[in-house]
C-alpha cells in the first residue's frame, strides 16, 4: 500500500508538472487527485478563488466552507443538492489555498487523507516551480535587463525547465544537485561552481556534496568545515544574504585550498528549506577578478531556488515514505498499518468475512538491549522482521508499532482458528537462535491473537483485543501465544482500577506495616523482626501483598513505597530497642525488589533512613530474592556493596528455590540465607525434604552464614530444624505478622521477650 501511495504521487506530480502554466496545472491537480481517491467532485482553491473544479459548477461552491473541511471541521457536504463524504488539504506556499474531495461512496480513509495531503504538498511545490518558470518566461517575453539577449533568457529557461522534469520524474536527488550546479556554470560561462548543504547532525559545520572545476585533491578537504572557516560560503549561510568577491586571491576571507585551485572570483548565494538556510550555491572563475552585475546575481538566485525546490521535494518523499513504513526494519508503519486494518473491515463487511490481528512482543528484548548494546538490539529487531515476514501468507501484513512491539494483519478470515497456525509459524520462527556479535543469542516472544467480525469490532478495539491477549501471554509464562477472550477486558479494566487505587494509596497514605518476630530457635528469644507491608483499601480492606507488589513494581510505585517501609520499619525498630535496655537490641528486615535496586540513589536512601531513624546500621538487614541476584545487573553488586559499607546487613530470602548455581554466594557481600517455605512445609514428612533443608543448613555454616528458616507452623517442625543446628526462624508457630501495637506488647510483657516452644 505504501508503494502504491508513492506511485500515485509520483503520477501526480508528472500530471501536474507537465502542463504550461498554472491554470493547466491547476485542473491537472483536481483530475488526477479525483480519479486516484475515486472522487466524484474536486474543487481546488487558491486566494479565496475557486480555480478548478470537477463535478460541480465552480460557482455553486463557497471557498469558506471549503477551508472549513480542510481544517477538520466538516465531513459531509451538500452540492447541487447530493450529499457528499468529503475530505480535504491545505496548501500553503506563497498562494495559499485548499484541495477538496468529496464522493458519495464510502468515508475517506486515514490513509486516503495522508495520500491527498501528500499531493496538496506536491501541488504547492509544483505551483511554486511553475512561478518560478513563469517569471523567467515573462523576462524573456520581456527581454529585460536579466540578459542581453533573447537567446541567453531562452537558455536559463531551458536549464531551469529541464531541472524541473528531473524534479517531478524522481530523478536521485544527487543528479539533480549535480545538473543545478553544472547548469549554473554553464550558463554563466564559469569554469568553478560547488553546493554546500548543512550536515544534519550540526547545523554548525557544512560540506560540498556538489562541485564543477574543483581538482578531486580538494574535494575532501571540503567536507565537514565549520561555518566561520568556510569563506564564501560561511558568510553567506550565516547572514543568509547573497555575498561577492571581484578578487578573492587578495580577500580576507579566502580558503588555502580553494586560493590554490585558482580561485579569482567567486558568488555564493544562500539556499534555504521551509524558510530555513541549509546550504549554499556558489560560483566562481579563474580566469581573474570578475564584477558581479545584476543579471548573473539574478540567475545565481534563479538556480537556488531550485536547489531548494529539489530539497524540499526529496524532504517530503522521504517523509511520506517514513511516514508508510519503519525506518529501521522496512515493515508498515503504525499509521499505514491502522489505516489497512480500517480498510480490511470495510472489504470484509462486503466479503462476509472477518478480520484477525497477531500482536507480537519480544520478551526479555531489554536484556539483549542493555548487555550488548543498542546496534545489536537494532540488528536483532531487524532480523525478527525478516522472520515475521517470511511466516506470512501472500495477502498479510506485518508492522513494527513501536520498540520491540510488531504486529500482523490477516484480512478477510473466516475464524480465528485461521490465525493459529500463524502464531505457532512465528513463535517457532522466533525460537531459532539469532546471531549478534559472532555469538548465538535466543529469545522468545509472546503473541496476543484476536478476530473480529465485519462490524463487531473497530480497528482500534481490534488492536487492544490483540494487546489484551499479548499480556495474557506474558503472564502464562511468555513464548506462547493467548486467544483473547472478553473475560480478559474486564480483568484488564480491574487492574487499571486497582493502579489507579494503587496511585491514589500512595498519596493518602494507605499502607501499614506487620512485624513478624525472628527467632532463635533453641532458646526461644525474639532477635529480630520481618517488616512487612499491607494495603489499607478503604473499600477492600487489607489487600495481602502478593495482590499489589506486582503491580508496584510494573509501574515504579514500589519505589516510594519501598522507601516508605524501609523509614518506617527503621523508625520503629529503633523505638522498639530504646525500650531494651540491657538487652542485645532487634535487627528488623526490609524486603528490596529488583526495581528499587535500579534507583542509583538507593545507597544513599539507605544510608537516610538509618540516620533519620537512629537506627544503628548492624541493625538492618535487606532482604533480596534469590532469583534477583542471579539475574542480576551489571550495576547490582556495585549497589550492594555500598550498602554493606553502610554496616547493613544482606540476607537471601527464598534460597533454593530452584537455581542449580550457586557461584553468586561468592560475588555478593551475603550474610544470612533464608530457607523457602517450601522445604520446611516437608521437613518432619519427607526425608528428601529433610536432608535438603539439611544441605542447605550446612552450606550456611560452612560460608559462616546465619540461616533462618521461613514458615515453621508446627513443633515437629521446630524439632527438625533445630536438631539440625539451624539457628533462626520464623512463622506462624510462633506468631503470625502483627501490628505495631501487638508486637510491642509481645516484646514488653511482664515476664519478658521470647516466645516459648
Amino acid at each position: 500500500m505504501g508503494m502504491l501511495a508513492t506511485q500515485q504521487l509520483t503520477e501526480f506530480l508528472s500530471a501536474v508538472a507537465d502542463r504550461p502554466d498554472g491554470p493547466a496545472a491547476q485542473f491537472a491537480a483536481v483530475e488526477c487527485a479525483a480519479r486516484a481517491l475515486e472522487a466524484e467532485v474536486a474543487v481546488l482553491v487558491i486566494d479565496d478563488c475557486v480555480v478548478a473544479a470537477l463535478g460541480v459548477p465552480a460557482e455553486q461552491v463557497r471557498p469558506e466552507v471549503l477551508a472549513e473541511v480542510a481544517a477538520g471541521r466538516r465531513s459531509t457536504l451538500m452540492l447541487a443538492g447530493t450529499a457528499y463524504a468529503v475530505t480535504g488539504a491545505p496548501i500553503g506556499g506563497q498562494t495559499p489555498g485548499v484541495l477538496v474531495l468529496g464522493r458519495t461512496g464510502p468515508d475517506f480513509s486515514a490513509e486516503d487523507v495522508c495520500l491527498l495531503r501528500g499531493m496538496a504538498r506536491v501541488l504547492e511545490l509544483s505551483l511554486q516551480a511553475l512561478t518560478v518558470v513563469e517569471r523567467e518566461r515573462l523576462q524573456v517575453e520581456e527581454n529585460d535587463r536579466l540578459t542581453d539577449s533573447l537567446q541567453e533568457r531562452q537558455r536559463l529557461f531551458e536549464h531551469l525547465t529541464r531541472i524541473q522534469r528531473l524534479i517531478a520524474r524522481r530523478a536521485p536527488l544527487q543528479h539533480i544537485l549535480d545538473a543545478i550546479t553544472a547548469g549554473a556554470a554553464e550558463l554563466l560561462d564559469l569554469e568553478l561552481a560547488s553546493l554546500n548543504l548543512l550536515e544534519k547532525d550540526d547545523p554548525s559545520v557544512g560540506s560540498m556534496v556538489s562541485s564543477v572545476g574543483f581538482p578531486p585533491d580538494v574535494l575532501p578537504r571540503m567536507k565537514r568545515v565549520p561555518l566561520p572557516s568556510a569563506g564564501v560560503a560561511g558568510l553567506a549561510v550565516l547572514g543568509d544574504e547573497l555575498v561577492m568577491v571581484e578578487d578573492y586571491a587578495n580577500s580576507p576571507i579566502a580558503i588555502p585550498e580553494v586560493v590554490r585551485s585558482k580561485m579569482k572570483a567567486v558568488m555564493a548565494v544562500p539556499v534555504h528549506e521551509n524558510g530555513e538556510v541549509v546550504g549554499c550555491l556558489t560560483v566562481g572563475t579563474s580566469t581573474g577578478p570578475r564584477e558581479w552585475d545584476k543579471p548573473a546575481q539574478e540567475v545565481l538566485r534563479a538556480f537556488a531556488e531550485h536547489v531548494s525546490l529539489a530539497l524540499t521535494d526529496a524532504r517530503t518523499l522521504e517523509a511520506m515514505n517514513e511516514a508508510f513504513h519503519d525506518s529501521l526494519t522496512g515493515l508498515a508503519s503504525r499509521a499505514l498499518f491502522q489505516a489497512r486494518m480500517e480498510r480490511a473491515f470495510v472489504t470484509a463487511e462486503h466479503e462476509n468475512a472477518g478480520v484477525a490481528m497477531l500482536f507480537v512482543d519480544l520478551d526479555r528484548f531489554k536484556v539483549v538491549n542493555d548487555s550488548l548494546g543498542h546496534a545489536a538490539g537494532d540488528k536483532l529487531l531487524i532480523a525478527v522482521a525478516d522472520r515475521v515476514r517470511g511466516c506470512l501468507r501472500s495477502a498479510d501484513m506485518a508492522a513494527r508499532l513501536g520498540g520491540d512491539e510488531f504486529a500482523v494483519l490477516l484480512p478477510l478470515t473466516h475464524g480465528v482458528d485461521e490465525a493459529v497456525p500463524v502464531a505457532r509459524r512465528i513463535l517457532e520462527a522466533m525460537r531459532e537462535p539469532f546471531e549478534l556479535g559472532g555469538k548465538e543469542t535466543f529469545i522468545s516472544c509472546s503473541i496476543g491473537v484476536a478476530y473480529s467480525v465485519a462490524g463487531g469490532h473497530e480497528a482500534q478495539e481490534l488492536m487492544v483485543s490483540a494487546d489484551l491477549a499479548m499480556y495474557q501471554a506474558k503472564k502464562q509464562g511468555k513464548d506462547r501465544f493467548e486467544i483473547f477472550e472478553p473475560a480478559l477486558q474486564a480483568v484488564f479494566q480491574a487492574g487499571l482500577q486497582l493502579e489507579a487505587d494503587l496511585r491514589r494509596a500512595v498519596v493518602r497514605h494507605e499502607f501499614e506495616l506487620r512485624y513478624q518476630p525472628i527467632v532463635h530457635l533453641r532458646t526461644g528469644e525474639i532477635t529480630g523482626l520481618e517488616a512487612l507491608v499491607r494495603w489499607q483499601h478503604p473499600e477492600r480492606g487489607i489487600i495481602p501483598p502478593l495482590d499489589f507488589i506486582p503491580l508496584a513494581e510494573e509501574t515504579g510505585m514500589i519505589v516510594p513505597i519501598g522507601e516508605w517501609v524501609l523509614r518506617e520499619a527503621c523508625r520503629q525498630a529503633a523505638q522498639w530497642n530504646l525500650r531494651r535496655v540491657g538487652e542485645k537490641p532487634l535487627t528488623v528486615s526490609v524486603n528490596l525488589s529488583a526495581v528499587q535496586l535500579d534507583q542509583a540513589d538507593l545507597p544513599q536512601r539507605v544510608a537516610s533512613a538509618l540516620e533519620d531513624s537512629g537506627l544503628p546500621a548492624e541493625c538492618l538487614v535487606i532482604e533480596l530474592t534469590e532469583s534477583l541476584l542471579v539475574d542480576h545487573r551489571p550495576s547490582t553488586l556495585h549497589q550492594l556493596e555500598q550498602i554493606k559499607s553502610l554496616g547493613a546487613r544482606l540476607a537471601i530470602d527464598d534460597f533454593g528455590t530452584g537455581y542449580s548455581s550457586l557461584a553468586y554466594l561468592r560475588r555478593f557481600p551475603v550474610d544470612i540465607i533464608k530457607i523457602d517455605k517450601s522445604f520446611v512445609d516437608d521437613v518432619g514428612d519427607e526425608p528428601t525434604a529433610a536432608a535438603l533443608t539439611l544441605g542447605i543448613i550446612q552450606l550456611g555454616q560452612a560460608l559462616h552464614l546465619s540461616t533462618i528458616a521461613e514458615g515453621i507452623e508446627d513443633l515437629e517442625q521446630l524439632n527438625e530444624l533445630t536438631d539440625g543446628n539451624c539457628e533462626l526462624g520464623q512463622g506462624y508457630y510462633f506468631a503470625e505478622p502483627l501490628t505495631d501495637d501487638d508486637m510491642s506488647e509481645l516484646l514488653f510483657p511482664a515476664a519478658g521477650g521470647s516466645v516459648g516452644h
